[in-house]
C-alpha cells in the first residue's frame, strides 16, 4: 500500500505520516523543507522525500505522477495566521492558496488513477474553525469552511467509483503551527494521538473525523447558534494573542 502526505516534514503531517508507516504504508513525502523533510523520511523506512510547494500545481502533478499511484492521500499541507479581518487580507490570500488550493492540487493529481481503479482515499486536514468563522482568525476559518465544502461535494460524486473522501476536522493540536498561540487552547490534543485519529479513520473511511469530542461538539452548537447569541460567545476570542514571529507557513 501507498500512501501520500503533503506538509509532511512537521507537526501534523509528519505525525500521520508516521502512523501510517507503523501500519504498513510505503509513504510518499511532500514538503518545501528540504532538510527537515529528509530529516523525517530517514525515520521512515520505505518513505520518500519530495521536496515540493503545494501551491505549484504543476510541480505536485510531476510529483503523483513519479510517484504513484496511491491508495491513500492526505491533503495537509497548511499555513496558521491570525489577525483582523480588514488588515490581514494577504495573509488570508496566502493561506487560500496553500490550505485550500493546495488540497485542491493533490486532488486534481491522484483522482484520476483512483477513479480508473475505482479504489482510493482522500482526505483533507481542515479545521473545526471552519465550521463558523471566528474572530482575528476570519481568513483561516475561511480556507478550512472552502475545504470543507469542496470536500463534502467530492465525497458524494466519487462515491460511485469506491472512493472515500474524509474530511478531517481537528481542534487545537500540539504542533508548532499552535506553538504561536498565547492564549489557552482548550482541549490541546497530542499531536500523536491525533495522528492515531486521522489515520483510523481514513482506514475506516470515515466521512468525517472530528476531534476532541467536547470541542467538536460545542462547535456543532455553536454552528446553529442565532447570530446574536454566537456573537455573544465568541466575544472574547477578538482579544486573542499570537506571538507574529511565529506565525509559520
Amino acid at each position: 500500500m501507498k500512501a501520500i502526505v503533503t506538509g509532511a516534514s512537521s507537526g501534523i503531517g509528519e505525525a500521520v505520516a508516521r502512523e501510517l508507516t507503523r501500519r504498513g504504508y510505503a509513504v510518499v513525502l511532500l514538503a518545501r523543507r528540504r532538510e527537515m523533510l529528509e530529516r523525517v523520511a530517514a525515520d521512515l523506512p520505505g518513505s520518500v522525500p519530495v521536496p515540493c510547494d503545494v501551491t505549484d500545481a504543476a510541480a505536485v502533478r510531476d510529483a503523483v505522477r513519479r510517484n504513484g499511484p496511491f491508495d491513500v492521500a492526505v491533503a495537509n499541507a497548511g499555513i496558521g495566521a491570525t489577525g483582523w479581518a480588514a488588515k490581514s487580507v494577504a495573509d488570508a490570500e496566502l493561506m487560500m492558496r496553500v490550505n485550500y488550493f493546495g488540497m485542491l492540487h493533490l486532488f486534481e493529481a491522484v483522482i484520476p488513477a483512483m477513479m480508473e481503479r475505482r479504489s482510493g482515499r482522500f482526505a483533507g486536514i481542515a479545521s473545526l474553525a471552519g465550521l463558523r468563522g471566528l474572530p482575528r482568525s476570519s481568513g483561516y476559518s475561511a480556507s478550512k469552511a472552502a475545504m470543507q465544502a469542496f470536500l463534502e461535494a467530492a465525497r458524494i460524486e466519487l462515491a460511485s467509483f469506491a472512493i472515500r473522501v474524509t474530511v478531517v476536522n481537528p481542534g487545537f493540536v500540539a504542533t508548532p503551527m499552535t506553538e504561536k498561540n498565547e492564549f489557552r487552547m482548550p482541549f490541546l490534543v497530542p499531536v500523536d494521538r491525533a495522528a492515531k485519529q486521522i489515520a483510523g479513520g481514513i482506514e475506516r473511511g470515515a466521512r468525517v473525523i472530528e476531534f476532541p469530542l467536547p470541542m467538536s461538539m460545542a462547535t456543532r452548537i455553536a454552528r446553529v447558534m442565532p447570530a446574536w447569541m454566537y456573537d455573544r460567545a465568541v466575544g472574547v476570542y477578538a482579544k486573542r494573542r499570537v506571538d507574529a514571529k511565529k506565525i509559520r507557513r
